[in-house]
């Protein structure tokens, strides 16, 4: 039987006084396949170790089924857990490894039908006698499932259960994975920081940064809905192209982003959305642009909503199926400081504002603590002593997705045009400001 399981300001902080879950709330659904994502050390594989009852709750509380949960043990939960290194017993065969569990919840009883049904379903039937070190990782990983699955659990845990295996392996038990939990209707936690898995696995993804979740939606909304700059920059392959930019809107003339040597002209008349950044008027912001947003193409040719740029080739990457194209268009690439640390760089003290309401200001100061910032805009810090400089030779400050079949060569200028309709506007503190949260770009166009 599968269940719920939910997490209500849950925190956990060790002896040291590190806080490595801040005030974490997550409502899973019954058969709901959740995948937990983060960058390594940002407290995901810490939440599923909560859950299966592996680490204490420090404050808050976790009910399964609706259940005040926090002082169940390990064994009273009927969970299973998936290892990322499998944890199988080498002594023991393949036969012994899968039935061990129904050994210990059944002593008298026989558990060799569960095992022989488990074995079927994971096309694994020709390894019952083999050892651990007879077997490969991707068969490892099929005997480790097989355990979890033979228990016939109330939820299964994956604590990133594909890392250890090669690209190819990665991606066949992936679609294994997804077939055999839907087949199953079990409700599943997986905890992963390949974006890939998360986005072709889960019914929802929660990501995290800093003990602190970001954002849980769709794997649609996620990527074209980012929260903020860390959710963007994180979810998409190739990354997000992110730019300063500063926001022109004079009473007697046409919005524009301005993004350096040049700018980005919103069309009218102004949708709700654009009309909505009048108020960053003369204030500098993030610019957001996904590859596909982009696209080469000369003026002549625009669609509504099409707006022109041009962009010198500074390296053409070949990948088979597609193109991507690294442009210098003279903007200003926006630093995310620590994209892919664990716990965000503090704010810098910022100098007292004597204007807004002081609720406001409470407010800016909660969030602040809260999830510390996501993006400054300023320049990128010098490095310190003994570290490495940033490469000054990084190629451009613009990728684009294209076809196999053009033809372009490092030093050509391009003609580009720019779909507005899938331009993300962030503020100073990567804030997504730009679209509202009602609209949800067309990905089809």
């Amino acid at each position: 039987m599968t269940r719920s399981i939910s997490l209500h300001d849950v925190s956990k902080t060790y002896t040291r006084g590190t806080r490595v879950v801040d005030r974490l709330t997550l409502d899973i659904a019954p058969g709901e396949f959740l995948v937990l994502l983060g960058p390594s050390g940002c407290g995901k594989s810490t939440v599923l170790r909560m859950i299966a009852g592996l680490e204490e709750i420090t404050e808050g509380e976790l009910r399964l089924d609706g259940e005040y949960a926090n002082d169940l043990g390990p064994a009273e939960r009927r969970m299973a857990m998936v290892f990322q290194n499998f944890a199988l017993y080498p002594n023991m065969t393949t036969r012994a490894n899968i039935g061990f569990p129904l050994r210990i919840e059944a002593p008298g009883a026989d558990p060799r039908p569960r095992v022989d049904a488990t074995a079927r379903m994971l096309g694994i039937e020709d390894l019952l006698d083999r050892y651990p070190a007879q077997l490969s990782g991707g068969e490892r990983q099929r005997v480790a499932m097989g355990r979890a699955i033979s228990r016939h659990p109330s939820a299964f845990l994956m604590d990133e259960p594909l890392s250890n295996l090669d690209a190819k392996l990665r991606n066949h038990l992936r679609a294994e994975i997804a077939s055999l939990t839907r087949e199953l209707g079990v409700t599943t936690v997986y905890v992963t920081h390949d974006q890939a898995e998360a986005m072709s696995l889960g019914d929802r993804v929660a990501v995290m940064r800093g003990g602190v979740l970001q954002q849980v939606d769709s794997p649609r909304s996620v990527y074209a809905l980012p929260r903020n700059v860390f959710v963007a920059a994180f979810i998409g392959t190739p990354r997000i192209n992110l730019l300063r930019g500063l926001v022109r809107a004079p009473l007697d003339g046409a919005m524009t982003i301005s993004l350096g040597k040049q700018y980005l002209r919103l069309p009218e008349p102004l949708s709700l959305d654009h009309q909505l950044l009048r108020v960053q008027q003369g204030r500098e912001v993030i610019v957001g642009l996904r590859s596909e947003a982009v696209r080469i193409a000369h003026p002549g040719s625009a669609r509504p909503g099409e707006m022109p740029i041009t962009g010198l080739v500074e390296h053409v990457e070949f990948q088979g199926h597609e193109v991507l194209v690294h442009f210098n268009t003279g903007s200003r690439p926006a630093h995310v400081p620590d994209l892919e640390a664990a716990r965000p760089t503090a704010r810098p003290a910022a100098r007292r504002r004597r204007d807004g309401t002081v609720l406001n200001r409470l407010r800016e100061r909660a969030g602040s603590l809260r999830a510390g910032p996501v993006v400054v805009l300023d320049d990128a810090p010098e490095p310190g002593p003994g570290a490495t400089p940033p490469d000054p030779r990084l190629p451009g400050d613009l990728v684009v997705r294209t076809t196999p079949d053009i033809d372009l060569r490092r030093g050509m200028q391009v003609p580009l045009l720019v779909d507005i309709s899938h331009l993300f506007v962030f503020d100073q503190h990567g804030e997504r400001i730009c679209p509202s949260p009602d609209h949800l770009p067309d990905l089809d166009e």
